[in-house]
């Protein structure tokens, strides 16, 4: 995807924040391990001052200075790894932690775009820096099934509301767990409030975690994305354009509450271009709406039915309005 050159510059900028970050992190932890351990900051200054003296060695010309050295230092390694073992620290506490370890936050692999500088370009050009913010607020570690009742039968899935959910995140964490393997599709349905959105942002948040780009779009979102592709409504029509592509090419694209966009025959024929595009490019989609199977029929083309309903595992969510719950206490 182009960039602008200031949105180029603003994410160069963000990754020299992270590595000033990750080194300024780095030397409180040594403080940190120093005050406690004063063995190993002597073991760090031995290894720094072997160094320094067999250089001087070398310089002037004596060539047998450095041998020995790497096992001399390798040796003096293992006592340090040591010593934080004594102490509960892990091994590689007094090394440079990354925010991503493939890239060593510097955003390329050699002369590649690592997938987070990828994802990066994503997150600025659909102004969807929130979805990191949702993430780690609406994961599968703060999930709560409690919310759920275990009494009163749903026809539709003959079981309870927590049953139920119990079956509808074993079946997310699955299509998590083959995403790399196998090509699949989601759709998330059920009434207002019962967990579709936070289901979502759990989905998003494993995949990004694991190397994957993702796009996070309502659906109004979406339809005024192809909108401006479409009829070129935007100052930026080449903006516009690349906005449409990522939309079929990432690994994830997720359409949250489809049904409240108003939907006509543009937003009938536009959304099938994109689900269809991405089935034929064998890219994952996950759509959630408040709308019934019923509905969905109706509301959109034949054609938008039979694609989902024959290419989208359909996991209905139901109970009550978890949002009116937590409001009431």
């Amino acid at each position: 995807m182009a960039l602008k050159n200031y949105q180029y510059s603003k994410i160069i900028r963000e990754y020299d924040a992270r590595r000033l970050q990750n080194k300024h992190d780095l030397d409180e932890r040594i403080q940190e391990v120093y005050a406690r351990i004063p063995e190993l900051k002597a073991l760090d200054e031995q290894i720094a001052g072997e160094s320094v003296r067999r250089a001087r060695l070398t310089l002037f010309g004596d060539d047998s200075a450095l041998a020995g050295l790497e096992e001399s230092n390798r040796a003096l390694s293992l006592q340090k790894k040591r010593l934080l073992a004594e102490h509960g620290y892990p091994e590689d506490y007094l090394q440079l932690h990354y925010q991503c370890p493939d890239c060593k936050d510097t955003g390329y692999i050699g002369s590649d775009k690592c997938h987070c500088f990828r994802q990066a370009i994503v997150d600025l050009v659909y102004a969807q820096s929130n979805v990191r913010d949702a993430v780690r607020k609406e994961n599968f570690d703060t999930f709560c099934f409690s919310y759920y009742s275990d009494e009163g039968v749903d026809a539709a899935t003959g079981l309870t509301p927590l049953a139920n959910i119990h079956q509808v995140v074993d079946s997310v964490k699955s299509f998590l767990a083959r995403f790399d393997t196998s090509y699949e599709n989601l759709l998330l349905y059920g009434n207002t409030g019962v967990g579709k959105t936070f289901l979502s942002n759990c989905i998003a948040g494993e995949l990004l975690g694991s190397a994957h780009t993702v796009i996070y779009l309502t659906a109004f979102q979406l339809f005024d994305i192809l909108e401006q592709n479409k009829f070129g409504r935007s100052d930026e029509p080449d903006q516009a354009r690349n906005q449409f592509e990522y939309i079929l090419d990432c690994d994830l694209l997720i359409i949250d509450d489809l049904g409240t966009e108003l939907a006509n025959a543009f937003t009938t024929s536009q959304l099938y271009l994109c689900i269809n595009e991405r089935h034929l490019a064998r890219k994952s989609t996950v759509i959630s709406t408040n709308l019934s199977l019923a509905q969905l029929n109706t509301n959109y083309s034949e054609r938008i039915f039979s694609r989902i309903t024959s290419n989208y595992t359909l996991l209905k969510i139901t109970g009550e309005d978890i949002r009116l719950k937590k409001l009431l206490g």
